[in-house]
């Protein structure tokens, strides 16, 4: 078994961010509910395990508690924040409202010598958010780091248990990548040696184990992650995979030739196109609540790909790229950590199926699936495609779906899309798009009055759709694209542009 560092999840903010961290230092980490029983942690023969911060007060009533029996492992614990407080107050400790809060910047000194803050400055940097405090330390423990206001980490290095009142995982805290692998290499003595080559065959091997001398079908949408997943199991199990790709209607334009063309001419890949878009239409009309529209565009797709499954005859297994920001989104997996929205390939899956899922890259980030694609040789024009929501543009068009609106919004995309590349920006951005709002505005052309659409701009930077800035695109630039809208999209007159990050907005508007 591979060595790994559970993250235990208390809600917070911050909680995927560690688990990035962790794995940009060479070694996997895995998000879990903080309730996760004691059996489960055990079985997985963790490394060491991370307690997350979380919004609410240990001393509350409804406060979240981890399996109490993780404190007695011999297991290394880093508890972040609130996870802090809860070693120190299972321990004995006083934990307490704090009469002046920490939010933002703050500067710590480190007391004494100790393995988490080995080689580090003794002024640090940290970023703080908290409004209770530890006010007294258990037996056991010394403090380790104060702030102004605060007691700053704390260490048994006896039982390899430590606690930071900061979040070592933002970029806000310069050192915070060099603290983690102090509890990575030398508390933890982890190897470091998950990388996306190790990866990439254990993932054949998983694929080979799962499907045996199966069928498979892959649902491919053209984007990276179904580029990978498909590439992934081509290479494992050869002619026994088909491949289909879907017309829901809800495609950009050009998007279904185009994509067919790709994957057979240039990846020499078995698919098939299946053209399904009126039916995808017809039970989107009239729908206007989006997770209503993903679960619709979900359960759809599943009988689409049933139905070819039956015409190839005997195929068990649908192959699909969903990705970790997938399952952390749609599923509340993590005890208090909030459903954000269905994807349509995890949320908005029926119950019941009859073909059994092949997710390989189920454990990825975005850009560590882009790594895997080049570990598998596929050209970087296809690994460095923007992404494009499963659902399509069913997310970009706020409100009813109808032709006509989709036609608008096509043509708009476009434009979006070859003024983004003509400028040189596609590969610097993650991602950028149109969308169609419910709404009309007054406008003035050639002397007459226009009452017509309203398009908006987003634009965004982002290292794993996690979370993501909006891209300050050059003025020219904006000013060419809603020129060009205005001028060539029939029924839009106004064009806004999207300047809010992730969090508190999503990428897409649905």
């Amino acid at each position: 078994m591979r060595e790994a560092i559970l993250i235990l999840d208390f809600g917070g903010q911050y909680t995927q961010l560690i688990a990035r961290r962790i794995r940009e230092s060479g070694v996997y980490s895995e998000i879990l509910p903080f309730n996760t029983s004691w059996e489960t942690i055990d079985e997985r023969d963790p490394g060491g395990i991370v307690l997350s911060g979380g919004p609410q007060s240990v001393f509350s009533d409804d406060a979240p508690h981890p399996d109490p029996r993780i404190y007695d492992s011999p297991r290394p614990i880093l508890g972040i924040c609130y996870g802090m407080q809860l070693l120190a107050q299972h321990f004995g400790g006083s934990v307490a409202p704090s009469g002046e809060r920490e939010y933002g910047r703050a500067q710590i000194e480190t007391l004494n010598s100790n393995p988490l803050f080995e080689a580090l400055p003794r002024q640090l940097e940290v970023w703080m958010s908290h409004g209770d405090r530890i006010e007294e330390l258990p037996d056991g423990f010394t403090g380790i780091a104060n702030s102004d206001n605060a007691l700053a980490a704390m260490a048994w290095p006896d039982r390899g248990f430590y606690g930071v009142q900061f979040h070592p995982e933002v970029a806000h805290t310069p050192k915070g990548k060099e603290i983690l692998e102090n509890f990575l290499f030398k508390i933890c003595h982890c190897q470091g040696d998950w990388t996306m080559a190790s990866f990439t065959q254990n993932a054949i091997a998983g694929i080979t184990a799962q499907v045996g001398s199966s069928r498979v079908i892959c649902g491919l949408s053209g984007g990276v992650d179904s580029t990978v997943t498909a590439i992934l199991i081509h290479k494992t199990i050869g002619d026994r995979l088909t491949c289909i790709f879907v017309d829901n209607g809800l495609l950009r334009k050009d998007e279904f030739q185009g994509v067919l063309n790709t994957f057979r001419d240039a990846l020499a890949l078995n698919v098939v196109g299946v053209d399904a878009s009126q039916g995808f239409l017809d039970l989107l009309a009239g729908v206007k609540d989006p997770e209503e529209k993903r679960k619709i565009i979900g359960r759809e797709f599943i009988r689409v790909f049933e139905s070819e499954a039956k015409k190839l005859g005997k195929t068990e297994f649908l192959a699909q790229g969903t990705l970790y920001p997938d399952v952390i989104e749609s599923v509340s997996v993590k005890g208090p950590s909030a459903v954000i929205k269905s994807h349509h390939n995890v949320g908005g899956l029926p119950e019941k199926m009859s073909l059994r899922l092949v997710e390989p890259l189920r454990e990825l980030f975005k850009d560590e699936v882009r790594e895997v694609g080049r570990e598998l040789g596929i050209p970087e024009n296809l690994i460095e495609r923007q992404p494009f929501p499963g659902p399509g543009l069913a997310v970009r068009i706020i409100g009813d779906i109808t032709p006509a609106r989709l036609e608008i919004l096509r043509e708009a995309d476009w434009i979006v899309d070859q003024e983004i590349k003509g400028a040189g920006l596609y590969t610097k951005i993650w991602q950028s798009f149109a969308i169609l709002l419910p709404i009309k505005s007054v406008g003035v052309m050639g002397d007459n009055r226009t009452y017509e659409y309203v398009i908006a701009i987003r634009a965004i930077h982002s290292r794993d759709g996690m979370t993501a800035d909006w891209v300050p695109l050059p003025y020219e630039v904006l000013g060419q694209i809603s020129n060009r809208i205005v001028n060539e999209v029939q029924g839009v007159n106004r064009v806004v542009y999207d300047i809010s990050s992730k969090p508190p907005s999503t990428i897409e508007w649905e």
